[in-house]
């Protein structure tokens, strides 16, 4: 059995549109932590939106850049929301998943399908003719895969959302305070 710390990261994952960004955020401000959206990063090192890189990349392309900034993430005591891709790599899973605990954020397709409208905008890894629905049936074994905690958000606003989060982190005996000040 894993043992984890305040230092332990806390890693959110989850479809596009579930919250992982404005939740993260949330619940970062909640316990005191930092906060690292993936896809941020990215394009802050890319120069590049996502759905640019995506364009000139190919899905393999933008997989494999997302995958060396995965890997390359350094932190302690953070809140890291990812990428809904991120799960397409083992690797950067299994990087993220040394440091923190994993935490599936889901959702019912027809709530997340009510929230997301412009997937071509958001910059969402998809194959050429694959609806919402086919990439929801395809990530969801693999965020079930990789998550430690699976928080269900189906009708929950924000306050309650991270209420929620942060229960389940308690349930798992992840130590939310007494971090150092900085």
């Amino acid at each position: 059995m894993r043992s984890f710390t305040v230092d332990t990261n806390i890693v959110l994952i989850g479809m596009p549109g579930v919250g992982k960004s404005t939740v993260g955020v949330l619940v970062a401000k909640a316990l005191t932590r930092d906060f690292l959206d993936t896809d941020v990063y990215l394009q802050a090192e890319e120069g590049r939106l996502l759905h640019e890189i995506i364009a000139a990349e190919g899905r393999e392309g933008f997989c494999a850049i997302e995958e060396h900034y995965l890997l390359s993430i350094d932190c302690t005591a953070c809140i890291i929301a990812t990428g809904g891709s991120a799960v397409y790599s083992e690797k950067a899973m299994e990087h993220l998943r040394a440091g923190g605990i994993v935490v599936f954020l889901d959702m019912s397709f027809d709530e997340l399908a009510r929230r997301v409208e412009d997937l071509g905008g958001r910059g969402v890894v998809m194959a050429p003719g694959q609806t919402f629905l086919d990439l929801y049936s395809m990530r969801t074994p693999l965020y079930r895969r990789y998550a430690d905690i699976t928080v269900s958000l189906d009708g929950l606003d924000h306050t309650e959302a991270v209420a929620e989060i942060e229960r389940a982190l308690q349930d798992a005996g992840i130590p939310l305070s007494g971090r150092k000040s900085v």
